[in-house]
């Protein structure tokens, strides 16, 4: 299988990460992690229970992560003072246990400290997460969730686990998530939560307006930028439903994704969601018109129609002015940001967005440099201000410095 590669991820270059590997079949998953981690930046030392060598060789992380591992809480040699706990604890900025068994759950919970790894958790003085891995029933034990919940009092994110099919070929919860999940995950905690507590709703891709059940009428948005606001949005703390056109992207990680077709198709969505948001983006390229009497038939070509087909078209919702007509209207306080994909005048034609459509935000591209495109140059709108005008750089990046400005200046 090909290894999944993700962009840079915020807060991961340079984070210098402990890693806990306890003994279970999940260990050889851990591998992957590092590779993953190493590649965003991260300086990774892998600490494992005597168990955890039973399933992987520790020369494995020695290889992947550059550093020895360590195993053995006694002292290795003249130079070794004795105190690894002590020593890797102090050199952590976050320590992470994947994967972690029932059996270290309840240990870390209690605060039993019988090898390097449990010594570590208790005398850490960084964050810290668990990522864990076990079957089915034990995860399901009322004890396992008596431990997490101890955990969780005490400070420890959980990352997952996953349900599936495991290793001894029984099917429920207790997978170790993905290793590029949980490193997804990692960069949620280790980031600024601005948006916590905050709904956020994104429309996103293009819409699909049918012509027939074969052909319809669309347009070339890839729907990258909604989505790399979606994620983005979620690092920074937000619960996020994404409505989305069509698209060949994956969806985004811990996003609640809402899959359409046509603009009527978004516009019920969105206003199915819309009372219970803090902050709406209007991301996707909605087609202006859609046609008025759709076949239901394949439309065939026919010969003694050389002028063509014809079709009859409708005004599509307008969401953005929608949205933010009820924004003026309600209490809740409701922040609406609109895009504006232009091909000239991109200052006078946004602007005029911004006031038109009763938007807070306005975000401004040329379309003919964006459209399907990896990187992105972002101009925002405000009432407020002047144009801001962002650096060419990655649409993850530019998500990022988007909602930078937009928290900071709603």
């Amino acid at each position: 299988m090909r290894p999944v590669e993700l962009p840079q991820l915020p807060g991961l270059n340079q984070l210098r990460v402990a890693l806990g590997v306890c003994g279970g079949i999940a260990a050889y998953k851990s591998a992957e992690l590092v590779r993953l981690l190493t590649k965003q930046g991260c300086e990774v030392q892998v600490v494992m229970t005597e168990s955890a060598t039973r399933f992987i060789a520790p020369l494995t992380f020695q290889a992947l992560s550059g550093k020895p591992v360590h195993v053995s809480q006694w002292p290795t040699g003249a130079s070794d003072r004795g105190m690894p706990h002590i020593d890797i604890s102090r050199q952590a900025d976050f320590l992470l246990v994947a994967p972690c068994t029932a059996n270290s759950l309840a240990k870390y919970a209690h605060g039993f400290a019988d090898n390097l790894l449990d010594n570590l958790v208790l005398a850490r003085n960084c964050p810290m997460a668990v990522a864990p891995a076990m079957n089915v029933e034990m995860w399901n034990n009322p004890a396992t969730h008596r431990n997490l919940e101890q955990l969780q009092a005490d400070g420890v994110h959980v990352f997952g686990p996953a349900a599936g099919e495991q290793a001894c070929g029984e099917v429920g919860s207790g997978r170790m998530l993905e290793p590029y999940e949980i490193v997804l995950e990692l960069a949620r905690a280790v980031n600024p939560k601005p948006l916590a507590g905050k709904s956020v709703l994104l429309t996103a891709g293009p819409t699909f307006e049918a012509i027939d059940p074969v052909r319809g009428i669309t347009n070339r948005s890839s729907g990258k930028m909604g989505h790399a606001l979606a994620q983005a949005a979620w690092f920074m703390g937000a619960e996020v439903h994404l409505v989305s056109g069509p698209t060949a992207l994956p969806a985004p990680y811990g996003a609640h994704v809402l899959n359409v077709q046509s603009a009527k198709q978004m516009h019920a969505a969105v206003f199915n969601q819309i009372e219970h948001c803090d902050l709406f983006f209007g991301v996707a390229a909605v087609a202006d018109y859609g046609i008025k009497n759709p076949s239901n038939q394949k439309q065939k070509k026919q010969a003694d129609q050389p002028a063509g087909l014809h079709m009859e078209f409708e005004l599509n919702p307008d969401i953005l002015a929608e949205v933010g007509e009820l924004a003026a209207q309600r209490q809740k306080p409701l922040t609406v940001v609109g895009f504006a994909a232009e091909t000239e005048q991109l200052d006078e034609y946004a602007n005029r967005k911004l006031t038109g459509k009763k938007a807070h935000f306005i975000i401004g591209n040329l379309a003919q440099d964006a459209l399907g495109a990896d990187l992105t140059e972002l101009s925002l709108y405000s009432h407020k201000m002047p144009a801001v005008h962002l650096p060419k750089s990655s649409k993850l990046q530019a998500a990022q410095s988007v909602l930078a400005f937009i928290t900071e200046h709603s």
